[in-house]
């Protein structure tokens, strides 16, 4: 068993994992097969994908469509409830349904984002003021999870670039670093162990100034749910979820590659880069397909993962003439 579990870790087993409200689905149909249901009905098993809104649940926050190439995936969104309420945040817990239950906790107001490092512009910014520094965009997104199942959610923010010109890195930022919020008052997870917390993550600066690279606010024209990574939270689309920290706190610029949480608990399984490569298999499972959380259904053939997870006309020049399995 992995040492991880050792350390008070379960960590996950792979593209087989079965979601929450596909098991119960699967109960449903197997209790109504047993009353007689005809096997006709086993086609509207998926689930039905109405008209995005807005859920009404938050405070709103909307944007203008993005004019950045890519921005926008024809994929179905996701349903608000699979997006909220199936989801990894391990501070909160390690099951998939634990940010949901215990993330309410947390409080978002007042929250400040520490900008240091490598960096002529230094400071403090006050999370409302960040909410300002920009005019919100509305972006459709592809999250692909590393254990093999995937969303489509509609953001709400602008590009890390954004920012990243208002602090003007110095010629020495070559990397810029991510520090999620540690509370345990506030995160129950994180008296589990497992990962070294704050949980931290990182960029090569190029990647960090794609425009693709979203700092996100809200979803589905509402503030971010906690679970979800409220205030503020980053969406790298061509790389892993787990990539894309939560509840930010801090942003540092180096010169120097860091090491991130994943990489530093097992290095012989995340790297640093992180890039959706469905050539590249993870060492205990397959990332070459995956299921799309809330719309595809019990019995349907799990559909193939896409190289950058699909956003490789945008991105896959920042990786010429690497070796995607060395730098994995």
């Amino acid at each position: 068993m992995h040492f991880l579990k050792d350390r008070g870790f379960v960590h996950p087993v792979g593209s087989d994992i079965t979601p929450r409200h596909v098991y119960a689905q699967r109960r449903r149909l197997l209790q109504g097969v047993a009353g007689g249901v005809a096997l006709g009905a086993l086609g509207a098993l998926p689930a039905a994908h109405a008209q995005i809104t807005r859920p009404g649940k938050l405070a709103p926050l909307t944007g203008g469509r993005s004019a950045v190439h890519g921005a926008v995936t024809m994929d179905k969104p996701t349903p608000y409830a699979d997006a909220t309420g199936y989801n990894n945040f391990y501070e909160f817990g390690t099951d998939k349904s634990d940010p949901a239950r215990h993330a309410g906790r947390l409080k978002t107001r007042p929250w400040t984002v520490a900008i240091e490092g490598e960096v002529k512009k230094p400071g403090t910014w006050d999370i409302d003021a960040l909410l300002k520094l920009s005019p919100m965009e509305e972006r459709v997104y592809r999250l692909r999870c590393v254990e093999g199942w995937s969303m489509v959610i509609p953001w709400v923010g602008w590009s890390l670039a954004e920012l990243i010109r208002k602090v003007e890195p110095t010629g020495n930022a070559k990397f810029v670093q991510f520090v999620t919020l540690m509370d345990a008052a506030q995160m129950p997870g994180l008296a589990r162990g497992g990962l070294e917390w704050p949980y931290v993550e990182a960029l090569r600066m190029d990647e960090a100034l794609h425009p693709l690279t979203l700092l996100a606010f809200g979803a589905y024209g509402e503030v971010l749910p906690n679970q979800n990574g409220a205030p503020l939270r980053l969406v790298v689309p061509w790389k892993y979820g787990f990539k894309s920290g939560k509840s930010i706190v801090k942003i540092r610029f180096l010169e120097k590659q860091p090491k991130t949480s994943w990489e530093v608990a097992i290095p012989s399984e995340y790297g640093f880069y992180s890039n959706v490569n469905p050539k590249v298999d993870h060492p205990r499972w397959s990332q070459a397909t995956e299921r799309r959380i809330g719309e595809d259904g019990l019995f349907a053939k799990k559909r193939p993962t896409l190289m950058f997870n699909g956003y490789e006309p945008q991105v896959g020049q920042l990786y010429a003439g690497m070796d995607l399995k060395k730098f994995y």
